[in-house]
């Protein structure tokens, strides 16, 4: 049974439309993934470790645009810092990356 969340902890989170920058192997990671460097519309772009091998190839990422969850502590996934979530829907073939179906601007809030 899956736990409740309150609307404040809610808030704490953001969800957010970032544009890929740079992508390449996590070769660090256990299971396959790839290190993404993402465009939040800040100066220093936000880092994820995302296991989308299995549906994306590592060129085909740059950018994209995808929708990440901030506002959690900076995970370490294979030596690499992991600032947000990138969100997918789970498939039988592997993740799909959410995003938006027109260009925003990067940084742009889920409403």
């Amino acid at each position: 049974m899956s736990q409740t969340a309150n609307w404040d902890e809610f808030e704490r989170l953001g969800l957010r439309v970032g544009t890929i920058v740079r992508a390449e192997p996590n070769t660090g990671a256990r299971d396959p993934s790839y290190r993404l460097w993402i465009d939040l519309g800040e100066p220093v772009s936000a880092q994820s470790s995302a296991k989308i091998t299995d549906r994306y190839r590592v060129d085909s990422l740059v950018g994209r645009q995808v929708v990440v969850v901030t506002g959690f502590e900076p995970l370490r996934v294979g030596g690499f810092r992991s600032d947000v979530l990138v969100l997918g829907a789970a498939s039988d073939d592997g993740v799909v990356l959410l995003g938006p179906d027109e260009h925003v601007t990067p940084g742009a809030t889920v409403a």
